[in-house]
């Protein structure tokens, strides 16, 4: 059975077995037909995705948190949630690469179903989580630049965290779609196409979590452009250094933004493709089955690669990051050189102690003879 899924369960030997009867109708099997080498590239991308995520996301709650309080930043809140739902998220992707590395066979013995659902739960919460995220640090721009005076209270620590709470909690929601109706049909981690409550909702999500965050960021950015082509002399004129600073989160919030939207733009065009052509009842011809199912593996493997492009976003155009990142790294390394210098001194002392004693012991018992 073909796989109109959400996340990486590609069903590579599909040939129409369930779908060959349509309105009393048969219809030819198509050829099984795979991406060329995607049990070699597929597993590589998505260890590297791993190991690059894993690394550079747990760097960047490192280095923001231990900023402090003193030093923070009120858009550092949303920087460390988009960072944990990211880190989170490559923990499951060793399970995909072996899955791929069998073309799509899903065999982690008798816990493969709950691993199935709780790794594709995981992604989805991640999914949902990013779009929240990003919008809530539009909205926080917007409110820092157009709105300034007046939300106080929204900007202040204790809302911000209200609001990541509640992120979490509505993420967690959207997600138990995945977990409910994913399972290991055959030897595949697949969604249950059987249920039209399911392809529905599976539709419906996209606009609610994709499309309609992506237009409340569109609405931001659009309005503290124009708020910044009116104002931008004066306000840089009063306070040049508050003004350089908000355009510099500006823009790497805008950063960040763009390469989420790139990154999974394609994947929920193909999503809301072959669902709306299930829902509709069509049966694609064997072409345009494989190049739906080819265009879900490509798209899936760049909205992937977006777990781990945040940090080095971070790292290019946000010099706060940068900068801390270096003094921590610095601080690290003059700790561990002060300790190798610690034990180097502690283990000379010691034999100069053992020496000194064996030489004043030989004294006395020359002395004594």
């Amino acid at each position: 059975m073909d796989n109109y899924t959400d996340y990486p369960s590609y069903d590579y030997n599909y040939n129409y077995t369930n779908d060959n009867y349509s309105d009393g109708e048969f219809f030819t099997p198509c050829p099984v037909s795979t991406l060329h080498g995607s049990n070699i590239f597929l597993p590589i991308l998505y260890y590297i995705i791993f190991l690059t995520g894993f690394l550079g996301n747990l760097c960047v709650i490192i280095v923001v948190t231990s900023r402090g309080k003193k030093g923070g930043r009120l858009v550092d809140t949303f920087v460390v949630n988009l960072a944990l739902a990211d880190l989170i998220f490559v923990l499951t992707l060793p399970l995909w690469a072996i899955s791929a590395s069998r073309n799509s066979y899903w065999e982690f013995g008798s816990s493969g179903n709950l691993l199935c659902k709780l790794s594709s739960y995981i992604i989805s919460v991640n999914r949902f989580s990013n779009i929240f995220f990003l919008t809530c640090m539009s909205v926080d721009r917007y409110l820092a630049v157009v709105k300034l005076m007046d939300s106080r209270y929204l900007r202040s620590s204790r809302c911000i965290k209200i609001t990541c709470a509640v992120v979490w909690l509505s993420s967690l929601a959207f997600g138990i779609p995945s977990l409910v109706y994913r399972r290991v049909d055959g030897q595949s981690c697949n969604d249950d196409k059987n249920s039209p409550f399911f392809l529905v909702l599976s539709l419906i999500l996209p606009l609610l979590t994709f499309v309609l965050p992506v237009f409340v960021i569109m609405f931001c950015y659009g309005t503290i452009i124009m708020h910044l082509k009116k104002h931008c002399a004066a306000a840089a004129a009063a306070n040049p250094r508050t003004e350089a600073r908000r355009r510099h989160s500006l823009k790497m919030v805008l950063s960040i933004i763009v390469a989420f939207v790139v990154s999974w733009l394609p994947y929920n065009i193909f999503k809301v493709i072959t669902i709306s052509s299930q829902l509709l009842n069509n049966v694609p011809s064997c072409e345009d089955r494989l190049w739906q199912r080819n265009g879900v593996v490509v798209s899936c493997c760049l909205a992937f690669l977006n777990s781990c492009v945040n940090p080095v976003i971070y790292f290019l155009l946000d010099h706060h990051f940068r900068r801390r990142a270096k003094i921590l790294f610095k601080t690290c390394l003059g700790e561990s050189k002060l300790l190798q210098s610690y034990n180097s001194s502690t283990s000379f002392t010691n034999a100069g102690t053992s020496e000194s004693f064996g030489i004043s012991g030989r004294t006395q018992l020359q002395m004594s003879e």
